[in-house]
């Protein structure tokens, strides 16, 4: 979701079509310059065509900053500066949109390497020697304290990536960067394409809804198939009474791109140590972390090690209580197998806390559940959300408008449904960022939901989160992008804040006020009320069981990237995972293969928890005040979402809680789990 040029997190970037004639670099014509998106883009050569005259344009305008004379300014050195910024944060996004949701493989991988291009670029703006000179000329003593910090962010980041290096050092750190970037556009290419499946008897379905059975009709050999497709995964995983189909689907899910991955990851591994060692640093962990909130390896052990320790309690509790519905079943059994946990969940659910997830799963049909986070948005923010006609890429997407008191001040698609070959999990691409009076704001959701009413398109309770968390980073970025600045509009904060505002926004799906909204039957009547109480009963079930095994997978990320590479990938992503989760990890489990963050979040996949923590401690003030008041809404957006990257996210925290960030919120919130 993020791209780094020079070190400065760019959270926003661009979408484009054919750009027209080369033009001068002048402030404004970079977004002339980027256009409108290659929705229809007919096959790899146009996509390939179009990242051609992108480079092209990027490095016209390297060359001309790296050979700009006289004094060295805002409105010139800096302001060139921000537009290189904005031209490798919009191609990046929008050829990681191709990448992602083309229909073909040529396009995907035209999108791909493109990536890699631009990647290139940023690694040579970021060790450019005459572009730092140039900025670090430049006084902003009289400037405002946002372009201050703007400034001295780039400097920073300048001096982080080795620009005070000689010409051959700098040489071979451009090598590295541009071979890491190759091997992960790879490692995701390979992820992307390594959906598998299975074939089982219809009788294998019991358990499962209605809804899924009727979808998933037998082929002609009486077999149905079953994919690593979310929703094809996850009914069965939650549902499913056989075990042995969910033994069989775990396995296939968990060597999604395995083995080919292992190679990608261990090269990927190896370059990045050479990358941190080049720049004096012990380990790429300690290079990646400096410019973050929690900011050495160091802090984040320290981070996960408090949290462990305010979900330990919980997360026994949810053992025991798996555990015992498991003996019910089963007498004898003395453990929980791995393909058990989602399984046992809505059984526990049920038992303990009267709450069935498939009743729930009745009010949630895709369209209903689109319209009505569409409504709250509007209801919340004050903001209006209307259809847009525009060209898009598949027939399922949907693209809108968002206005403000009658001004237009962002865009965005949804592409909500699987496809064969689509980025197969949830994730917000931003596509151009806002800046007043040049452009506005502009992303893509692209998820794989369910489809259409109540036939086809119910979705689980989780699937209703994970569309208003990545609908929150959307939100984000639109009422983010009022800043001076391409690099600080929108979600550009430090990267280990900007899961905060989007976890903190999934609390609304538990709320009935919300959720009566949109939650409807097939018959048109809303979610009782009693159902949602049951819901909120049964919410902080397994949350000390999930957040040990979250704790795992950021121990994962750190530890690849600060401990000496492995000989069996598999075998150290297993032990360093079991350092939290409190369930044996079986060695068929390859994970380490399909989990992309290991490309895109490298070290710092505990941002989602640390990023917890702060949306635990941001919505207590909502849930003091009220979850529907505007007031604390409105503070909200102008204190925290709408001040993109212009203050560090400590102060942002500070400027709506009146005080520091806390773990008071999320270890009550456990204790609650706990008891």
């Amino acid at each position: 979701m993020h791209i780094q040029l020079a070190g400065v997190l760019l959270a926003a970037t661009a979408l484009s079509a054919t750009p027209l004639a080369a033009k001068s670099a002048k402030p404004g014509n970079v977004v002339d310059f980027m256009g409108p998106l290659l929705a229809t883009a007919p096959d790899a050569a146009t996509i390939d065509g179009k990242c051609d005259l992108y480079v092209q344009e990027i490095e016209r305008r390297i060359a001309e900053l790296e050979s700009e004379t006289g004094p060295a300014t805002v409105e010139t050195s800096l302001a060139r500066y921000d537009e290189l910024v904005a031209l490798i944060g919009g191609g990046s996004g929008e050829f990681t949109l191709y990448q992602e949701v083309m229909a073909d493989q040529p396009r995907r991988d035209a999108g791909g390497n493109c990536q890699v291009r631009l990647s290139t670029l940023s690694s040579r703006i970021s060790l450019s020697r005459p572009i730092y000179d140039r900025l670090k000329a430049i006084d902003a003593s009289k400037e405002d304290a946002a372009t201050q910090f703007y400034l001295k962010q780039a400097l920073a980041s300048f001096e982080r990536s080795g620009v005070a290096l000689d010409d051959a050092e700098r040489a071979e750190i451009q090598a590295l960067q541009e071979k890491i970037a190759a091997v992960g556009n790879e490692f995701d290419s390979n992820i992307a394409a390594g959906q598998k499946s299975l074939k089982v008897a219809p009788s294998e379905l019991e358990g499962l809804p209605e809804d899924y059975i009727a979808a998933h009709k037998p082929g002609p050999d009486g077999l149905v198939e079953i994919t690593t497709a979310t929703p094809d995964y996850v009914p069965v995983m939650s549902y499913a009474k056989s075990d042995k189909l969910r033994h069989d689907l775990t396995v296939i899910y968990n060597q999604r791109a395995f083995p080919e991955n292992d190679e990608k990851l261990r090269e990927l591994l190896r370059l990045r140590q050479q990358l941190a060692e080049k720049l004096g640093r012990r380990n790429y962990a300690e290079l990646v972390l400096e410019d973050k909130m929690v900011n050495t390896p160091k802090k984040v052990e320290k981070l996960l090690e408090d949290m462990a320790e305010a979900a330990l309690p919980a997360a026994k509790g949810d053992y025991a209580k798996n555990l015992a519905v498991l003996q019910e079943l089963r007498p004898g059994a003395t453990d929980i197998k791995f393909w058990e946990t989602g399984w046992l969940s809505p059984i526990v659910q049920q038992r303990y806390y009267d709450y069935d997830p498939q009743e729930a799963r009745k009010y949630f049909a895709y369209n209903d559940v689109r319209d009505g986070i569409l409504k709250l948005t509007q209801d919340l923010f004050g903001v209006e959300i209307r259809p847009w006609k525009t060209a898009v890429w598949d027939k399922d997407v949907e693209p809108y408008e968002v206005y403000d008191q009658g001004k237009l001040i962002g865009r965005f698609y949804l592409d909500s449904h699987p496809r064969p070959g689509k980025y197969s999990h949830a994730n917000m691409v931003p596509l151009r960022p806002g800046v007043p009076g040049k452009a506005v704001p502009l992303g893509a959701l692209v998820m794989n939901l369910a489809k259409g009413d109540h036939t086809t398109g119910l979705m689980e309770h989780g699937d209703v989160e994970t569309f208003l968390h990545e609908f929150g980073h959307l939100i984000h970025g639109i009422f983010g992008g009022t800043q001076r600045w391409f690099a600080q509009s929108g979600v550009a904060t430090e990267w280990d804040f900007v899961e905060a505002p989007s976890q903190m926004l999934e609390n609304w799906v538990y709320d009935y006020d919300t959720l009566s909204t949109f939650a409807k039957d097939k018959d048109g009547n809303p979610i009782p009320r009693e159902l949602v109480e049951k819901m909120n009963r049964a919410r902080l079930f397994n949350a000390g069981f999930g957040d040990m095994r979250q704790l795992g997978y950021s121990n994962i990320s750190l530890e690849f990237h600060q401990q000496p590479l492995p000989e069996n990938m598999g075998e150290a992503a297993r032990y360093y995972r079991g350092a939290f989760d409190l369930i044996p990890t079986p060695d068929f489990v390859e994970m380490q293969d399909s989990f992309g963050h290991l490309n895109g979040y490298s070290a710092i996949y505990y941002t989602y928890r640390w990023s917890k923590v702060i949306a635990d401690d941001l919505f207590t003030r909502f849930s003091s005040e009220g979850l529907r008041n505007k007031a604390t809404a409105k503070d909200y957006r102008e204190k925290v979402l709408g001040m993109g990257g212009t203050k560090p996210a400590a102060e942002l925290v500070r400027d709506f809680l009146g005080r520091d960030v806390s773990l008071d919120a999320y270890r009550a919130e456990m204790a609650k789990a706990a008891q």
